[in-house]
């Protein structure tokens, strides 16, 4: 009953008088509307055109069909909320303007407008879609964004920015073209689920975003998939990354992470990359058919690798160290596509240890160039001798109880359909300008 207070409270608040008030189109029309109205009140619009920027500064509603378009006409903000209690539904917002220092949007929440709803809304040809700039609990739920296509992708907006905003809930929504799906920066508590996202550089973008949820997306056709930044207790659940070109998955100073459930599949460099971070739980995901399956580099620690499957990979694992590191838990390890196992008890895991790396791999690491002398005899003969004498081994992977079979992750035909669409275009070498390696560039 506590926690319902301040909802009861609100409603309280609000004028017994709350009409419905319906609005035509034309210049100022809805700007006349809003300054017209009464906090509760909800604005109806009809087919047409409606002139922009406009500021949204009580409690109301907005709703319309697609057809109901505000216009922003390349001035700033088309639509800014700056009271709590505000919900857009149905409408088409375009036109924005081109600044992205400024952070020009089609919709922008400020800081002190809470629990703003967006739900249904279309959003075209704005830097921004949707920027939630500080207000607490926004819901922002089934739009649509198409994002602008400017030749660099680096100086396009996001579908939806999230800027220390606690409690935002992005779900169900669709994002094509732009730089990134969702960029979250500095904020916590949020969730953001089952969205489709695609040409674009990143998927999910995290900085010092904590405490938070990344489950059920998909990625597909992206410059890179999942990139959890500098962020610590996030959950990365059922996703998919499918057809994406640097990474399906990105950990970079990330901590306490629980990933699970994900699938990457085709096409990406590295299927997962691990860079100084720590204790984090990966478990139960599939990494399919990437140049390398999973990257461990600097320093990370204290991770736990179990039930992953890795299928297909031109190279299952590249661990960048000297010390001997168990990928298995509790007895459970991980499926290898590579490991030529065999299983006499019947119970599952496989009755000898993997390591996916020797010593060559090292060599191969530091020294590209002696990849021409990999079928020699003499390469050959150090890698027999490794295999029969485990003592010479290098420090890296040792899977001590890997499993005889991979996690099965289904693709919803739809979806597949979206990946056969993006299929070899890496390949092509037709780039944008964005290096996914560069984490300086955000």
């Amino acid at each position: 009953m506590r926690a319902c207070l301040p909802l009861i409270l609100t409603f309280l608040a609000l004028p017994l008088w709350a009409a419905e008030v319906k609005v035509i189109p034309g210049a100022g029309t809805l700007a006349s509307a809003v300054a017209g109205s009464s906090p509760g009140d909800v604005l109806v619009l009809a087919d047409g055109a409606y002139k922009g920027p406009v500021t949204i500064d009580r409690p109301l509603t907005l709703t319309g069909p697609a057809g109901a378009v505000i216009d922003g006409e390349g001035n700033g903000t088309v639509v800014t909320i700056t009271a709590d209690d505000v919900a857009i539904r149905g409408l088409t917002v375009t036109g924005s303007g081109k600044k992205n220092a400024d952070l020009d949007s089609g919709i922008k929440i400020v800081k002190g407008a809470d629990r703003a709803r967006i739900e249904g809304v279309t959003l075209i040809d704005n830097m921004h879609g949707v920027d939630v700039h500080g207000g607490l609990d926004a819901l922002v739920r089934g739009n649509t964004v198409i994002g602008r296509q400017n030749e660099r992708m680096n100086e396009r907006g996001n579908g939806f920015y999230v800027w220390n905003a606690p409690g935002t809930v992005i779900e169900d929504n669709t994002v094509r073209y732009g730089r990134d799906g969702i960029f979250s920066n500095a904020s916590r508590n949020g969730t953001y689920r089952n969205n489709v996202f695609r040409d674009l550089r990143f998927a999910v973008h995290y900085m010092y975003t904590h405490d938070s949820e990344v489950s059920g997306n998909v990625s597909v056709g992206n410059h890179l998939g999942y990139a959890i930044m500098y962020s610590r207790r996030v959950v990365v659940k059922d996703n998919l990354s499918l057809g994406d070109r640097e990474h399906g998955l990105m950990l970079n100073y990330a901590n306490d992470a629980d990933v699970s459930g994900n699938l990457v599949r085709g096409g990406a460099k590295k299927c997962t990359f691990i860079y100084n971070a720590h204790k984090n739980l990966i478990y139960q995901n599939r990494f399919e058919g990437c140049g390398i399956g999973i990257h461990f580099t600097a320093g990370s620690e204290r991770n736990i690798l179990t039930g992953n499957g890795f299928i297909g990979n031109r190279e299952q694992v590249k661990y960048v160290g000297t010390r001997h590191v168990e990928w298995s838990f509790e007895g459970r390890g991980n499926h290898w596509s590579d490991h030529p196992a065999f299983d006499l008890n019947g119970d599952g895991i496989a009755d000898g240890v993997y390591r996916p790396n020797d010593l060559m791999d090292h060599i191969l690491w530091s020294q590209p160039a002696a990849a021409l002398l990999t079928g020699s005899p003499a390469v050959q003969l150090v890698r027999w001798s490794q295999k029969s004498f485990p003592a010479t081994l290098p420090g890296g992977v040792l899977d001590s109880f890997p499993l005889m079979t991979a996690p099965v992750i289904p693709v919803p035909p739809e979806v597949a359909a979206m990946e056969a669409e993006v299929a070899g275009r890496w390949a092509e070498g037709t780039y944008d300008d964005i290096d996914a390696e560069n984490i300086g560039t955000h």
